[in-house]
């Protein structure tokens, strides 16, 4: 005997449901039990809906999706309907999902159960008084699931996928208003188009939606004969779709009606006091969610508005350079905050001309910062466009903002008419900063994270005044010669034609806004064709869990891995870095999570490249900043962090101390340091020279045992393989170089 017929004789049937194509596949006894001829049949899922009665169908829905997320049997009782809305029988079901990817295929079996069962029980009379349940349970899930839409598309999607218990319609439109007309926000179960005649009526139409929106009161509409008795001039136009049942509820949020929602049925629906507070509820749970998503979505819009006003569009391509740039605002609040980045074409200048290059960081990540970070910025393009130099462009800016802060309107002892500067005159770019100026590296005090706690009034810390970093470059386009002006902000890095990844430590002077007359040294570095020049603030570095330098490895590392000749590819890989998947699980060593807005600027000279060009880096450190000499140290390992000998390079570091050191301590003056690594002959060799002002030449001496010092020259006779001194116009240098042993590299490439 056949398997099919053995279950026939026990009442049980077998069937499959293909959730990928929406077909049911029933044998001859399975389309017995569901009250269709006894015959094997292929039905569409709303053709095996409508035999069941809706609250089980609603109840089983969720079974079949509790057993295809756990990988369990499916078991339920269902009852089967005749065509009249009569329970004729109550069934068992039993099935297994087989998953494939998304989709899955229920296979199982119904099995009629042997009690008596109501003969006559209308489709929505409770039978087992589960009505309420589950009237309650969709309606939490509902609430939930319109709470968490962001967004008046994911508010649609949610009131289309709602099944209600016993009753779900299968055709959706949201109405709102535009001045004295309808309109359609969204619509399901129609096709594209449909919503066409529906698009520009007037509220006085004699239409369901507006009435609704006229008077605030729903409108029931059980059959078609009463949708023509009551609105006989827009019958025809609902009549095409072929729905038996219409509900039009207001959407009421303050007391205010917004506008109307349709649910409309191609079954009969009675609109009992059940189904129309269900009803009712989910209007007003969707009137909220469409309000939160209308707000969200202006000040999403209001968001991108100050980006766009306040963020400068690069413009077209200038001759001999290529510029990227990215801002990524903070997550929180407006998505607005204080960073920003600049490029300014400058008056004067020969040949290609000259350009300004700004990179900022107001305190804060609110609407206030955004305010200030746009006054600022106009009032840095002012001073620029006047042809100031890089000190005296920062120290009006400083005095402005710090006008603002104080209340005196922020007027830059009339720099901006080009009268004077902060005192009158010209601000001098060789002044050297004095005790409380910013470190030179960019990561102590002077950074914007150094700042941040206790500055301001009250216990809101943004509640007082705030200050800023900034960097600010004059690029010669013709000559690579970058001048640098720093206000507290991290420093530039630099990729050179080798790939080697450099952070070039600049003199620097306060945030702005801190005191009204503060110098700001300026440094001068040589950007050579093909070398690419990267500014940014610490959110690009510290965002992650990262500190200012872990996050800087981080960068240094994506930035030696890049080939360099994609600069919007690059900017997009470092915003990748810090915001993509990836970032998750490449966190910093900090516990805590710190979040803060992006901004990235790169710059690439253009030009053909020469692969053997010196690899080359200069730092000053001054007399009143000795804490420079830890980062002259790091500035030789990174120049030589492809050197094979670890000795030599150990060696490097220590003579570079030695001599910087010697200068700051036997001189009045500071101390110059340029190193080199160059090619010669296949091989490679580094010089590094520490000049200063002092004519008084240095000697050997004979140090005691017990002497802590005396002992430099005698370490560069013995770790350099060649040194001197050099007597200048005006003071002298002091060098020394090292050969890379053959089994280096061989060339600067």
């Amino acid at each position: 005997m056949r398997t099919e017929d053995v279950l026939a004789a026990i009442a049980t049937g077998l069937w499959r449901w293909d959730n990928a194509s929406g077909f049911v596949t029933l044998d001859a006894e399975a389309a017995r039990l569901l009250g269709l001829p006894a015959e094997p049949a292929r039905l569409t899922e709303a053709q095996v809906r409508s035999r069941f009665h809706p609250v089980d169908w609603n109840e089983i829905d969720g079974v079949v999706n509790l057993a295809v997320a756990e990988g369990t049997l499916a078991e339920a009782r269902l009852r089967i309907m005749d065509e009249r809305g009569r329970v004729i029988r109550t069934v068992r079901s039993r099935s297994k999902p087989l998953i494939e990817g998304t989709d899955y295929q229920l296979v199982g079996t119904l099995q009629e159960v042997a009690e008596p069962q109501p003969g006559a029980a209308g489709p929505h009379t409770p039978i087992t008084g589960d009505w309420r349940r589950s009237r309650e349970a969709f309606l939490l899930d509902a609430g939930r699931a319109l709470a968490e839409a962001r967004s008046t598309a994911e508010v649609l999607r949610v009131a289309a996928s709602l099944s209600m218990p016993g009753f779900s319609p299968d055709g959706l439109a949201v109405f709102g208003m535009s001045g004295e007309r309808l309109t359609v926000i969204g619509h399901h179960g129609h096709g594209d188009g449909d919503e066409g005649p529906f698009t520009s009526m007037t509220l006085d139409t004699d239409y369901p939606a507006a009435e609704v929106v006229r008077t605030g009161r729903a409108i029931y509409l059980p059959s078609p004969e009463e949708y023509a008795r009551r609105f006989p001039m827009t019958w025809p136009l609902a009549q095409r779709f072929g729905r038996r049942s219409w509900a039009f509820v207001p959407l009421v949020v303050a007391g205010r009606t917004m506008g109307a929602w349709m649910a409309a049925f191609k079954h009969p629906v009675a609109f009992t006091p059940d189904e129309r507070s269900v009803l009712t509820t989910v209007a007003r749970m969707l009137a909220q969610a469409l309000a939160r998503a209308g707000v969200a979505e202006s000040e999403r819009e209001l968001s991108l508005g100050l980006q766009r006003a306040m963020m400068p569009v690069l413009g077209p391509g200038i001759p001999g350079i290529q510029v990227a740039a990215r801002y990524v605002p903070t997550g929180g609040g407006l998505q607005v905050g204080g960073d920003w980045y600049d490029m300014i074409r400058l008056p004067g200048g020969s040949g290609a001309g000259r350009i300004a290059l700004v990179i900022g960081d107001v305190q804060g990540h609110d609407v206030r910062a955004a305010g200030l970070m746009g006054q600022l910025r106009i009032a840095l393009r002012a001073y620029a466009s006047e042809g100031h130099r890089p000190d005296a462009v920062l120290s009006r800016a400083s005095r402005f903002l710090y006008g603002i802060n104080d209340g005196t309107g922020g007027v830059a002892g009339g720099g901006v008419d080009g009268t004077g500067g902060v005192d009158g005159t010209d601000v001098g770019g060789g002044s050297r900063p004095g005790p409380g100026s910013a470190s030179a590296s960019g990561y102590g005090p002077g950074s914007a994270s150094g700042y941040g706690s206790g500055y301001g009034s009250g216990d809101d810390p943004y509640g007082g005044p705030r200050f800023a970093t900034c960097l600010y470059l004059e690029v010669d386009l013709e000559t690579g010669t970058v001048d640098i002006a720093r206000a507290g902000h991290p420093d530039p890095a630099v990729r050179m034609t080798d790939g080697t990844v450099l952070l070039r430590p600049t003199a620097g002077g306060l945030p702005l806004g801190i005191v009204p007359d503060t110098d700001y040294p300026t440094t001068r570095l040589t950007l050579q064709p093909g070398e690419t020049l990267m500014i940014c603030t610490d959110g690009l570095l510290e965002t992650g869990g990262h500190d200012l330098d872990s996050g800087w490895e981080r960068v240094r590392k994506l930035l030696e891995s890049d080939d360099g000749d994609d600069l919007e590819a690059l900017a997009d890989r470092l915003v990748e870095a810090v915001h993509g998947p990836g970032s998750h699980h490449t966190t910093g060593p900090l516990a805590d999570r710190r979040e803060d807005d992006i901004a990235v600027l790169l710059l690439s000279r253009q030009g053909a490249a020469v692969r053997e060009a010196p690899r080359r880096t200069m730092m000053t450190v001054a007399q009143a900043e000795p804490e420079r000499i830890a980062a002259a140290r790091e500035q030789m390992r990174q120049l030589l962090h492809d050197w094979k000998d670890g000795d030599q390079v150990d060696s490097a570091v220590l003579m570079v101390s030695e001599m910087v050191t010697n200068v700051l301590v036997h001189t009045d003056g500071d101390a110059l340091l340029v190193a080199e690594v160059v090619c010669r002959d296949h091989a490679r060799r580094l010089r590094v020279e520490v000049a200063d002002a002092s004519d008084e030449l240095p000697h050997k001496r004979h140090p005691g045992e017990m002497a802590s010092s005396g002992r430099g020259l005698i370490l560069m006779e013995m770790l350099a393989h060649r040194w001197g001194v050099d007597p200048r116009g005006e003071g002298k240098a002091i060098w020394f170089e090292l050969e890379e042993p053959p089994s280096g590299n061989g060339c600067c490439g």
